[in-house]
């Protein structure tokens, strides 16, 4: 019997301690209302992200009491709006309402998109008085980017109904339903979380220089250039594939490779115009034209305008340590199967 009550007692303590974790939780979330035009998407857009815990749509502000959708339409006066309960401690406030002006135009006047009524006014509705000096410093800054006054209200929320079933989560259930934001603005969590993962796990410059060598470090990173008729690939002509030493993305071919004479590596054209970008470089008391890799931002050498003129008339004279060349016959085994379509009329 002992023994049974013990087991009892351990079962309500921990029920217990879940009751309390539970209030705890319930005490650290937070609720702000967002009216953006077409609820639907604004409740996906908010879904996305970490730190949102739930969203719900329905009409606020307004003079009636339940209002239905019809009514609404028929300019009952209450505006489409999601409710957003958040964990302050995953996403603040400041970053919802950053996120919120992405998805709206705050300059029209009941209107977003093509839905046009008071219904689709854009505002900012708070229930704790405690957020309105952060929403008034995040409304002021966004306002600074317009010389004409946001049509955007800022009012503390004065009645909140929730919209019928068939609202919630609407372009869940019909993904090809209407919506005023851009689609791309529904991946904006999965894309600042790659981001930020690249960010973690980028490459120090110690780390970077240690992997690539000093020489290959100085140019790609601090526009260096090694002296002629040193490099590598020089007089280097085998068939395959010049990749930019940092990142491994494909820059030249060796279809588009001569011999110049110039003492660095030369080639008529890039594999193609976004594989590098230009910059003007006033260097050395000189105005040239500098070459970097698209991706990785690597300095590669300049291109000039003596190159043979059968192929444009370019050269890209770049330095031997900014590249890795791969030979032909081991594209596909470096995972660069895509590109030995190139070499079929070599």
């Amino acid at each position: 019997m002992k023994r049974l009550i013990c087991i009892l007692l351990c079962f309500v303590f921990i029920a217990s301690i879940g009751v309390v974790a539970m209030a705890e939780e319930a005490d650290n979330m937070k609720t702000i209302y967002l009216a953006g035009g077409c609820f639907w998407g604004t409740q996906k857009f908010f879904d996305q992200f970490d730190g949102v815990l739930e969203t719900e749509v329905g009409y606020a502000n307004g003079p009636t009491e339940n209002p239905s959708y019809r009514e609404v339409c028929m300019k009952s006066g209450h505006a489409e709006t999601v409710k957003i309960v958040y964990d302050p401690k995953l996403i603040s406030l400041e970053e919802l309402i950053e996120y919120y002006f992405m998805t709206i135009d705050p300059l029209a006047y009941h209107r977003q998109g093509n839905d046009k009524g008071a219904q689709y006014r854009t505002g900012i509705y708070y229930v704790d008085e405690d957020d309105l000096p952060v929403l008034e410093a995040c409304y002021a800054e966004e306002q600074e980017k317009y010389t004409k006054a946001m049509e955007v209200e800022l009012l503390p929320l004065e009645n909140f109904y929730t919209a019928e079933e068939y609202h919630q989560k609407y372009l869940d259930k019909n993904p090809g339903g209407y919506c005023h934001i851009p689609q791309k603005l529904f991946e904006l969590q999965k894309e600042r979380a790659e981001n930020s993962e690249r960010e973690e796990n980028a490459e120090t410059p110690e780390e970077l220089r240690e992997r690539i060598g000093d020489l290959a470090f100085e140019v790609t990173q601090n526009a260096a250039t090694e002296r002629p008729f040193t490099g590598e690939y020089d007089e280097f002509f085998e068939k395959g594939l010049y990749v930019d030493i940092v990142s491994g993305e494909p820059l030249f071919t060796s279809m588009a490779k001569y011999n110049s004479g110039c003492g660095w590596p030369a080639f008529t054209k890039p594999i193609s115009p976004e594989a590098v970008k230009e910059n003007k470089d006033f260097s050395h008391f000189m105005i040239r034209t500098e070459v970097r890799s698209s991706g990785a931002d690597s300095h590669l050498g300049h291109v000039f305008h003596d190159g043979p003129a059968e192929e444009g008339g370019l050269r890209y004279c770049i330095n031997s340590a900014a590249l890795r060349f791969i030979p032909y016959e081991n594209l596909e085994a470096e995972g660069y199967d895509e590109y030995t379509g190139l070499f079929d009329e070599q």
